[in-house]
């Protein structure tokens, strides 16, 4: 009998951000909100950052908003343990609202100020606030009501 240890096998996207990988229009719907975020000189987005903001259960929103700040590119950060300010989900093909919304309680429970869910079908994006309020938006200048930061959902969904 062989007492060989396998070596282990790289995580899968799916494994290692608990989430499906995205799709075609899902990469295009991500490039875009940030695009739209990123003409806000105060903040900063950033896609795809794994956080740790409970110890041991790291989640990986699609975008995250942060304020804005100098890059220290000496020295990365990869499990950021501070809320952003906002996250993002954008629902993909595979995900079920359940997962979505354990997702956007999650986030508003551990500080973040806002979270957009993001249907791409309906041209749709509700944002969820900590204080348990929801707003829908569907098209136009949709401003988020707790950091102030903008998006033209008419540019997102064209």
């Amino acid at each position: 009998m062989s007492t060989d240890v396998l070596p282990e096998r790289p995580l899968t996207y799916e494994e290692e951000r608990g989430k499906p990988m995205p799709s075609f229009n899902h990469g295009f719907i991500q490039m875009r909100l940030g695009i739209q975020f990123a003409k806000h000189p105060e903040f900063e987005p950033a896609g795809e950052v794994t956080l740790e903001l409970v110890p041991g259960d790291p989640k990986t929103p699609d975008l995250i908003v942060q304020p804005r700040q100098s890059l220290d590119l000496r020295r990365d950060v990869t499990r950021p343990t501070d809320p952003p300010l906002l996250a993002v989900e954008i629902v993909s093909p595979s995900q079920g609202m359940q997962e979505i919304m354990d997702k956007v309680k999650f986030y508003l429970t551990h500080g973040v100020k806002s979270v957009w869910v993001v249907v791409p079908p309906l041209h749709e994006v509700a944002i969820f606030l900590p204080d348990g309020s929801r707003q829908s938006h569907h098209a136009g200048v949709v401003r988020d009501p707790a950091i102030g930061v903008t998006a033209d959902l008419d540019a997102v969904f064209s």
